[in-house]
């Protein structure tokens, strides 16, 4: 987690798509149920560039169609992390801390 915002908050960066039903949501976890919160944009650009690089690697090996390797539907959001795990975004949408 980046910035402080005040003394119980922070800010960092999730990875999102968005889904039919819930409309945006973070995707990537650590496995614990948790979201996971990334420092800096860059830091999760690299990690949707790196998902992409599998994909890309699975096509080459024809384990994956072209389309779906090809197609990138992650992007950045900034978010405030709350003190009890709870994250928000700009839009008002809250999540976790546990994937749902």
């Amino acid at each position: 987690m980046s910035q402080e915002v005040s003394s119980n908050l922070r800010t960092g960066f999730c990875i999102y798509i968005d889904t039919l039903c819930q409309g945006p949501v973070p995707v990537v976890s650590d496995g614990e149920d948790k979201y996971i919160v990334f420092e800096t944009e860059l830091e999760a650009q690299r990690e949707i560039v790196d998902h992409t690089m599998i994909r890309l690697r699975q096509f080459l090996e024809g384990e994956r169609d072209f389309d779906d390797a090809i197609t990138v539907e992650e992007y950045v959001v900034p978010v405030t992390v709350h003190p009890d795990g709870v994250i928000t975004d700009e839009d008002g949408n809250c999540f976790g801390p546990r994937v749902q």
